[in-house]
């Protein structure tokens, strides 16, 4: 009967080179070609345009598309800027706040967390509150994860203010992760 190894780690640091050594897939990559210019589609039970503040707020079953990315939640404000006046004015979108079991969703990739920022200028997602990333059976869980969408690189700190703060993940203060390992033969 096959079986898997499963390797506990006490930091992403520890993990990281553990999973470069073993050989474990990538977790955090699957966004590094992502087109963060792409058209937003979002969908809601509600919109409130609040144009003096440059912003709208959907709220209800919220779901974002973005190419390949999703992202699901209770409530999100989208910041806006102008971009013209006059017909066929349009608004480019700075910034989407999302707040309520936020979900970010690729083919190979799940995050979780209780808040997202997505700044479109930066190119990064941050999610905050017990955050959890998930490729196939490996999983990591922390306070924080970046994403920077330029590089492909994602980061997750214990703590949900990064480097130390009061605000943790739960695993008191330290991030978390399980990763299989493919059983090897051995002679």
């Amino acid at each position: 009967m096959k079986t898997m190894r499963t390797i506990f780690l006490g930091t992403l640091a520890g993990a990281a080179i553990v999973a470069a050594t073993i050989g474990a897939p990538a977790i955090g990559q699957a966004l590094r070609n992502h087109n963060a210019s792409g058209p937003v589609d979002v969908e809601a039970d509600r919109i409130e345009v609040q144009d003096r503040s440059d912003r709208a707020v959907f709220s209800g079953n919220v779901r974002v598309r973005q190419g390949g990315m999703t992202l699901d939640a209770a409530r999100l404000t989208v910041a806006y800027a102008n971009s013209g006046g006059g017909s066929g004015s349009g608004v480019d979108i700075q910034r989407l706040d999302a707040s309520g079991g936020v979900v970010v969703r690729t083919a190979s990739e799940t995050a979780r967390g209780s808040v997202a920022i997505y700044d479109l200028n930066r190119r990064l997602i941050t999610m905050v509150g017990g955050v959890t990333l998930e490729q196939g059976a490996n999983r990591v869980n922390g306070g924080r994860l970046v994403i920077d969408l330029n590089s492909g690189r994602s980061v997750i700190d214990g703590s949900a203010v990064g480097g130390g703060g009061n605000v943790t993940s739960g695993a008191g203060g330290r991030v978390t992760g399980r990763f299989t390992v493919p059983e090897r033969k051995t002679n």
